[in-house]
């Protein structure tokens, strides 16, 4: 057989760096399962294969059980306990033996029954049991694999050094909290965009990725060599000898310029004329830390609680919260940590998942479920006012499209004071607390909102989204999500204008303030406090260097007078350019 060519897949670039390795496909969604009844006297071999099934899909967690508990801890690994109860649980059997008994298919059997119980567990008012969804689904996808002898395509299973280069459709967040990267060297998917929770967790981790490749895991086949480009947003299979020198050269000239970033990390951040801002970092991980806390930044402009829950099997306790937070807040020595309240929900699902819904961006996410879940809330809370002793705290709320919302998580963080204080538990009362400005309806109401907080704190990833009715997760509409349209530049401007006119700090941390030019666009708007991921310190802190606040805000200016995202582009780049020319 002849060998087969090379091929050049284009995505968008998420996650910067170029890798060389074999790939490792992950077809980590529910099988199609045909439809075939069987006769009377097949019925005991199917109960046979049913059996087998569960036994070898009940070995396999056990196994994967075994291996996360020695790499992540007892606490990461109980989630396979969770999923193993399933496979064990009498009445799940009894039905799915049942329909085989009517003559289905052992598959066929299996699959109906577990539908049902995911749609039965979604619609629960009970939130544990809404919380099991996504164990459901693993079981679900596990056993179904085995039955239809597929491929046990496993998120982590591959030795240590194999360098691969994960392709998979789309990764949730709690998948990629599970990937172990000394086997992943690289992540491509064909869902996605710039600023999906995917990329976000690759940059946090720092891993090279591309996204939005649409097709690249029916295009790729596991062992394929590939170079991974996750700076220009391409993936090249089975690449030729020249490519692979070119790779490399490539990747040695990244290397040197991250070496010379390295050395502004230190530096201050202030303009070309003189102008002082603050750059701090956003942490997702608790692997960041130590990364974060050296990288030049100025504390933390926001950390993603969120990822403490997913992909657990159940909620962390109010300790085991207390100490994550401890831990940030102790690295950064004093500098400022601005916490954000669970943002759960829409692409991050919690402890398993919560409710299907039809538009979950627009459902029961952030300071909705959080308010809905007073205990749940209280928990997180007290953690906060805990771990507060240990440094400079702020509590930030996502969201927020009311005051009544501000109000009701003010109450419920002073219950939460009140309840610390009788069992003699020492903590914090008096941290400040701010909004995420991330809708238009919260920049509108901006002034009210002002009245009742401390400081905002403007998420451009959702901003941007619900301005523009444009899924940020979605490949197909990547090309209509643009941070740069005049609308946005203008909900920016207003919102910085009302920070200004009542004396409040206002920051940007959504993934805009990483990217040059926005950064640029962003400091013409008059903000002074940006939050990027830690290992785009540096390059952000180089752009300041290199510019002056006057242009950008010329630029700024006309762009938001522009009548499109390509205008208002045209304009910042031209300026931009010409700054760095200026002043390299």
């Amino acid at each position: 057989m002849a060998p087969r060519s090379s091929l050049l897949l284009n995505g968008m670039p998420a996650s910067p760096g170029i890798v060389v390795g074999p790939a490792h496909l992950l077809r980590w969604q529910v099988p199609e399962v045909p439809t075939r009844l069987i006769p009377d006297e097949a019925i005991p071999a199917e109960l046979d294969r049913l059996t087998a099934a569960l036994d070898k899909a009940e070995e396999r967690l056990q196994y994967v059980r075994e291996r996360a508990e020695r790499t992540a801890g007892a606490a990461e690994s109980a989630i396979f306990d969770v999923q193993i109860s399933v496979l064990q649980d009498a009445e799940l059997q009894g039905r799915v033996r049942q329909m085989i008994g009517q003559g289905f298919t052992a598959e066929r059997a299996f699959d109906t029954v577990m539908v049902e119980w995911r749609e039965h567990f979604a619609r629960s008012s009970n939130a544990m049991m809404r919380e099991r969804v996504g164990d459901l689904t693993d079981v679900h996808i596990r056993v179904l694999s085995v039955l239809l002898g597929l491929p046990d395509y496993d998120p982590v299973d591959l030795p240590k050094g194999s360098n691969a280069i994960l392709i998979t459709h789309d990764l949730t967040p709690s998948l990629t909290l599970q990937l172990d990267r000394d086997c992943i060297a690289a992540i491509a998917t064909d869902a996605g965009t710039r600023t999906s929770h995917v990329a976000i967790l690759a940059r946090s981790l720092g891993l090279p990725a591309v996204v939005g490749l649409l097709d690249a895991i029916t295009r790729i086949e596991t062992g394929d060599r590939v170079i991974l480009d996750g700076t220009a947003g391409t993936v090249l299979v089975r690449p030729t000898t020249a490519e692979l020198a070119q790779a490399d050269a490539r990747s040695r000239a990244e290397e040197l310029q991250r070496a010379q970033l390295a050395k502004v990390a230190d530096a201050e951040a202030i303009t070309a004329d003189g102008v002082r801002l603050t750059l701090r970092a956003n942490v997702d991980l608790p692997d960041e830390v130590s990364i974060a806390a050296t990288s030049g930044a100025e504390g933390v402009g926001l950390m993603r609680t969120e990822f403490l829950v997913v992909g657990r099997a159940s909620m962390p306790t109010e300790d085991e919260q207390y100490e994550s937070y401890a831990n940030v807040i102790r690295a950064f020595g004093g500098r400022p940590v601005v916490i954000r309240t669970f943002d759960v929900g829409g692409d991050k699902l919690p402890v398993g998942g919560y409710p299907h819904e039809p538009n979950p961006f627009l459902g029961w996410r952030a300071i909705r479920m959080c308010l809905d879940e007073p205990e749940l809330f209280k928990t997180q809370l007290r953690a906060l006012l805990r771990a507060a002793v240990h440094g400079d705290v702020r509590i930030m709320l996502p969201l927020v499209v009311s005051v009544d919302e501000v109000r009701q998580a003010r109450f419920l963080l002073e219950e939460a004071a009140r309840e610390l204080a009788g069992r003699g538990v020492e903590h914090r009362a008096d941290i400040p607390l701010g909004v995420m400005i991330e809708t238009p309806a919260a920049v509108l109401t901006a002034d009210a909102l002002a009245s009742e907080v401390a400081f905002f704190s403007i998420g451009t990833n959702d901003l941007v989204q619900y301005t523009l009715a444009v899924d940020r997760g979605n490949a197909s509409l990547a090309s209509r999500f643009t941070p740069l349209h005049p609308a946005v530049l203008r909900l920016i401007r207003r919102t910085m204008d009302v920070g200004l006119a009542h004396g409040l700090d206002v920051s940007v941390c959504g993934e805009m303030a990483s990217e040059p030019i926005m950064a640029f666009a962003l400091i013409g708007l008059g903000v002074r406090t940006l939050s990027v991921a830690p290992l785009s310190v540096p390059a952000v802190k180089q752009i300041i260097r290199g510019i002056h606040t006057s242009v950008a805000a010329e630029a700024v200016r006309l762009s938001c007078d522009a009548g499109t995202s390509a205008a208002a582009e045209s304009l910042l780049r031209a300026a931009l350019e010409q700054e760095l020319a200026d002043h390299p």
